[in-house]
């Protein structure tokens, strides 16, 4: 185990300090999984792909400000 110091600002730890304890979670876990995932995810997202994601951010779609009494729920 290593331990290192990081900057962090305090409004942003603090939240998240109350979040894991919140979820009965570790602290330093959650930020080893966190730096985990940014440099073991390798994969390549193909362009096919991206071009459906641009497709549907350029999409219509209907602004919604309460959906359970627009749709009867």
């Amino acid at each position: 185990m290593v331990v290192k110091t990081f900057n962090v600002d305090l409004a942003v730890y603090k939240k998240f300090l109350q979040f894991c304890r919140d979820n009965g979670i570790s602290m330093s876990k959650q930020i080893e999984i966190f730096m985990k995932s940014r440099v073991d995810e390798k994969k390549e997202v193909r362009e096919e792909y991206l071009q459906k994601l641009e497709e549907i951010r350029r999409g219509k779609f209907i602004r919604v400000g309460d959906f359970s009494k627009r749709y009867g729920l």
